[in-house]
């Protein structure tokens, strides 16, 4: 999803159906997200993988910062707040 780094020889390479199990999805999202190209794999041969970082820049990508007090309630100045 970012410039190509080389792969880490730690960076284990899931089946399909691995990654679908890590993610609790299933394997029919997986192979979706690798038809659109919205996730970075591996051909092999036939054989599709993906590798542990790329899903995890993956899950990465669609973090959604929690909404704190402060960013809703910005505070003194607001009007109509007691």
């Amino acid at each position: 999803m970012t410039a190509r780094e080389p792969q880490r020889p730690s960076d284990q390479l899931l089946t399909v159906d691995a990654a679908a199990e890590r993610m609790s999805t299933s394997v029919r999202f997986i192979r979706r997200l690798i038809a659109e190209r919205r996730i970075e794999f591996v051909k092999i041969g036939r054989h599709v993988r993906i590798s542990e970082s790329a899903l995890a820049e993956f899950i990465e990508a669609g973090r959604i910062e929690a909404m704190t007090a402060a960013k809703v309630w910005p505070g003194p100045g607001m009007k109509g707040v007691a």
